[in-house]
């Protein structure tokens, strides 16, 4: 850790809070307040991740010890110790919140703690979530549990090794503090114990940041908050390496804001995640997914699917709705920019082209799941038949999606041959009758024709070929929520053990992983309506 270059480029361009106390207030003019870690009383380290820790340059700290015997690093990553460099600080922020204003929010259980940068000039900014109050934490106590925390920490791997743009995950503490949650908000509160997670980023600042500025109409700080985010996380932008950004340049920085949404959320939808809580606040302005809270993987396939608790009456943010979401979120970052352009068409012109290209991503990314050599434009009648028939029946998304590779292609194939590896998928196999099991074969045999429309007009599809493609999309193993209710359970007891197990899985996710297969299977029915398998809250 000593080795690390602190370059506090945030609070170094930005304006600070000038009120140096600790204490929940109201905050204008500025983009953050100083404010250091409150100590906990006996931390140690659960959880590394060494992917991680070599990305920020700090490769060894995997080799650290992963419990209590190394006080120093865990004393630094629970936020007992302020290392020479770091300046801590909370950002300030607002955010519409299911469609709602919010007005200001901020970090209210999140400290950063500095940035470092490597040797290839990448910055990284380092982030507390869980440690302490801050004037931002209105009447939260700025602490984390461990459930909550496990799930962060696993999650920001998994979909780094998923392929799907994140924030990452350096460390897990466990505090040897309980904190007090009303886990559903049904006035039953109880002890839990508390936890950490270093969360890593290049940078934090997402859509609520501008837009909070931009509802108070101090326009000064939103340009200062936009000519940093451009000159520091977006240059490229930038005529020259010395020139300030223009009108021209914050609509170009949009435009990129878009089409890296547009791409996360595509992939989110690949693999089955629904992030339960797409508020304003909670959207990165690097198209990179950001705060972990109740969110949830698509395992029967239900489009109106939410894992959030709050959102179950509404369904906001149900699985189906995350590109509209995307684009009501993207509408609200524009209203905010284009205080800063004379002409907002710009502005318009860019989110149209979500609108515009976010369908052909998802044709392409279903076409990858299917393994079609080459995507037509009727596919999507393809498509959308299959997710009809998907519904009809309580099948598993990943399981069908991974087990369609080994539904062969040969035109001479039987019902049963073609639905043998489909089977697997449904939650209750002996209750399909035979109307639905026609319907899936009928399916399935004009998708095995397709495939064989796309092979050169020999009728001949190399099934082995298409089966490693579609692997290579269709992942084996993600953190089902049950998986991680397991690894919860552990290490509420002090067993961090399952969190590392299921760590080590998910950094192999499209890999057979013999041995490992009972971390692919479907969800046992004992979770299907406990809490933290099936519903969740933002409790945490």
């Amino acid at each position: 850790m000593q080795q690390l270059r602190f370059s506090n480029s945030f609070t170094a361009t930005l304006p600070a809070d000038p009120e140096t106390r600790n204490y929940r207030r109201q905050v204008f003019n500025a983009a953050f307040s100083r404010v250091h870690p409150t100590a906990v009383t006996a931390p140690s380290i659960v959880a590394i991740s060494a992917e991680c820790a070599a990305l920020v340059g700090a490769g060894d700290l995997h080799a650290s010890g992963l419990g209590a015997d190394d006080c120093e690093l865990a004393a630094v990553l629970a936020g007992n110790r302020v290392v020479d460099g770091m300046d801590p600080f909370a950002a300030c922020y607002g955010g519409h919140q299911f469609g709602n204003w919010a007005r200001q929010l901020g970090d209210g259980r999140a400290i950063t703690l500095g940035e470092t940068t490597d040797n290839a000039a990448k910055r990284w900014e380092w982030q507390l979530k869980g440690a302490g109050p801050t004037p931002y934490s209105r009447m939260g106590d700025g602490r984390a549990v461990m459930r909550s925390s496990v799930r962060e920490f696993l999650c920001s791997e998994a979909m780094h090794h998923l392929g799907v743009p994140t924030t990452r995950a350096l460390s897990l503490v466990a505090t040897g503090d309980d904190v007090v949650r009303d886990m559903f908000y049904d006035g039953n509160p109880r002890p839990e114990p508390g936890a950490i997670v270093c969360r890593i980023a290049p940078t934090f600042l997402r859509f609520g940041n501008f837009e909070l500025a931009a509802s108070r109409r101090d326009t000064k700080l939103l340009a200062a908050l936009a000519d940093y985010a451009i000159t520091t996380h977006f240059p490229h932008l930038l005529a020259s390496p010395d020139a300030a950004p223009t009108p021209q340049t914050y609509a170009a920085f949009f435009a990129e804001v878009v089409a890296t949404t547009a791409a996360m959320v595509v992939d989110w939808m690949r693999v089955g995640f629904v992030h339960g809580v797409m508020n304003t606040d909670n959207m990165s302005i690097l198209g990179l997914t950001i705060d972990y809270g109740p969110y949830g993987w698509l395992e029967n396939y239900d489009p109106r699917w939410t894992p959030n608790t709050t959102d179950a009456h509404g369904r906001r943010y149900a699985y189906g709705n995350q590109p509209s979401i995307a684009y009501w979120n993207l509408l609200r970052f524009g209203d905010a920019l284009a205080t800063l352009l004379d002409d907002p068409q710009p502005l318009q012109d860019a989110l149209n082209t979500f609108g515009e290209t976010t369908p052909d991503l998802m044709l392409d990314m279903f076409a990858a799941k299917l393994g079609l050599q080459a995507r037509r434009q009727d596919d999507d009648t393809l498509v959308n038949d299959l997710l009809n028939v998907l519904a009809t029946v309580e099948t598993d998304a990943p399981i069908f999606f991974r087990n369609l590779a080994d539904v062969p292609s040969d035109p001479a194939a039987s019902d049963e041959v073609l639905l043998g590896p489909i089977a697997a998928a449904w939650y209750l196999p002996d209750e399909v009758h035979s109307g639905d099991r026609e319907v899936f074969a009928g399916w399935l045999k004009r998708y095995t024709a397709r495939l064989r429309e796309t092979a050169d007009g020999d009728w001949k599809v190399d099934d082995e070929r298409r089966r490693e493609a579609m692997n290579r999309v269709n992942p084996k193993y993600v953190l089902r929520n049950y998986l991680a209710q397991l690894a919860i359970d552990a290490a509420e007891k002090g067993d961090g053990s399952k969190v590392l197990e299921l760590l080590d899985v998910m950094r192999r996710p499209y890999d057979e992983q013999p041995g490992r297969e009972q971390y692919a299977e479907k969800r046992p029915e004992w979770a299907r309506h406990r809490p933290g398998c099936s519903m969740l809250s933002c409790s945490s």
